[in-house]
């Protein structure tokens, strides 16, 4: 629920205090995340080794009524896609987004990374490792997917 202030009496957002709660029973905020793709099996590759890091299984292929191909990948209650765009333009990554995937250890994060890597992605950002961040101790490495989307592998540190 939000909160509302009158027109105009809104505090500044530097007054506003973030809530973060959570409550099991609901599982996952998110359905699903999807990215296009310019090369779709080329992108099962990538996607079956860093998400088979994490214990994703194969994916279930879909044929769009369109024709266009899709893989979703099923973990823990969330699903992530890749397509081939049904507009039948070009796939690009979104400029400033990053699809975060949690990781069990900092040892999941270096072979996330590893996988990434050795499957057509590239490395981006700082070399995995720890960091301090505004919530908390985390573990992070940072891939790019063979069609330039930015993935990070989290580890939040206890």
């Amino acid at each position: 629920m939000r909160d509302s202030w009158p027109p105009g009496s809104m505090p500044a957002r530097s007054q506003l205090q973030c809530k973060f709660t959570s409550n099991p029973s609901e599982g996952p905020m998110l359905n699903h995340v999807m990215v296009g793709s310019n090369d779709i099996e080329r992108s099962k590759r990538f996607y079956d080794a860093v998400l088979g890091v994490l214990g994703a299984g194969e994916p279930m292929l879909h044929k769009a009524p369109t024709g266009h191909t899709r893989y979703f990948y099923r973990h823990d209650g969330s699903t992530f896609g890749i397509t081939e765009p049904i507009n039948d333009e070009q796939a690009t990554a979104a400029n400033g987004g990053t699809i975060g995937f949690k990781c069990s250890s900092p040892e999941q994060v270096r072979a996330f990374h590893e996988a990434g890597l050795a499957n057509g992605g590239s490395t981006c950002e700082d070399p995995p490792g720890e960091r301090d961040g505004s919530l908390g101790r985390m573990f992070v490495a940072y891939v790019r997917d063979p069609d330039g989307n930015k993935l990070c592998a989290i580890h939040r540190m206890k």
